[in-house]
């Protein structure tokens, strides 16, 4: 028997680290030389040489310091654009030719909603180190209609309770208990916005040469266990993981590169959905209770990737 749907507020944190090691899988003792990524605040500022992290916290303590500002600044960041581009949004992995540009809180807002359908047309994501936001708005929703939410909107609170430090999936279950009819009040913080539209990623400064690591496909993934490790691009996951995400949005309204990336790992060497769910409930994911049809139509994906019938 699958565990039946219902998510969990106590949910441990899948995006917890320890280890500070940068690794690379099945790769001898050789030392390597130290990765450099470069950034920018998206709104506009110069190039910085940001390096010496394994997980997304430390990503944003190593770029608040060199950029001068906490780290709660930061809201999200995106890859080699410095517009609010969800499709481009750092995950799980970063490309060891990404540029990182980076979005800092803006202006507050706050509005009032009366939840005139059961679904307000919303999927939540987070940035990996306590902030919830709007990943994407349904075309026609409650939502949509409301010209002051737009996607990259971090929420603050619902109904003046703080919803900072919550994951995605407990601030999704939060608005889905709203009950139809009633009015709630959403605070939201909007990315800082930039008055330029030719921002796009600089040269390294002049004198400091970006290294070399290889053919320009691999990925420096952030891993569940702790490690952050440099491995080559793998179409099939990558396909797979679009797909288990595009699942769980529709499941759940959720979007998380992490999770999906979890459900994927494993399902390796697993032969049916049973055996899926089994490992599921095993994990540290079985707090979510995925429901049987939730399970079925996460196979089906991952099947289909293992096959090459998915394309990114």
């Amino acid at each position: 028997m699958f565990k039946k749907n219902r998510l969990k507020a106590t949910a441990p944190p899948i995006d917890t680290y320890e280890n500070n090691n940068v690794t690379r899988s099945q790769e001898t003792a050789t030392a390597r030389p130290q990765l450099v990524f470069h950034c920018q605040l998206a709104h506009g500022s110069p190039t910085g040489l940001i390096s010496g992290f394994s997980n997304v916290r430390e990503l944003y303590q190593k770029i608040a310091e060199y950029f001068d500002f906490p780290p709660s600044e930061i809201l999200f960041c995106t890859l080699n654009t410095y517009k609010i581009d969800m499709s481009k949004l750092l995950g799980g992995q970063i490309g060891l030719e990404d540029f990182i540009f980076v979005h800092r809180k803006g202006r507050p807002k706050e509005v009032e909603i009366i939840k005139s359908e059961d679904a307000l047309g919303l999927t939540i994501t987070d940035n990996g180190a306590g902030y919830a936001f709007i990943k994407r708005i349904k075309e026609g929703s409650v939502i949509d209609e409301v010209r002051h939410i737009q996607v990259g909107d971090h929420i603050e609170k619902l109904n003046g309770v703080n919803m900072v430090g919550k994951r995605h999936y407990e601030v999704a279950k939060i608005l889905k208990e709203v009950p139809r009819g009633t009015m709630f009040t959403i605070r939201l913080v909007e990315p800082m916005k930039t008055g330029f539209s030719s921002i796009a990623p600089k040269s390294a400064p002049r004198g400091v040469k970006k290294g070399s690591y290889g053919t320009g496909k691999e990925t420096l993934r952030f891993k569940a266990n702790g490690k952050a490790a440099i491995e080559e691009q793998n179409d099939e996951m990558d396909a797979g993981v679009e797909k288990i995400n595009a699942i769980l949005e529709s499941f759940l309204g959720i979007n998380d590169t992490d999770l999906a990336t979890q459900i994927w790992e494993l399902a390796v060497g697993k032969g049916n959905s049973m055996d899926l769910a089994e490992a599921i409930d095993n994990s540290e994911l079985e707090e979510f209770g995925f429901s049987d049809d939730l399970i079925i139509e996460l196979w089906g994906a991952i099947t289909d990737a293992r096959a090459g019938r998915l394309k990114r």
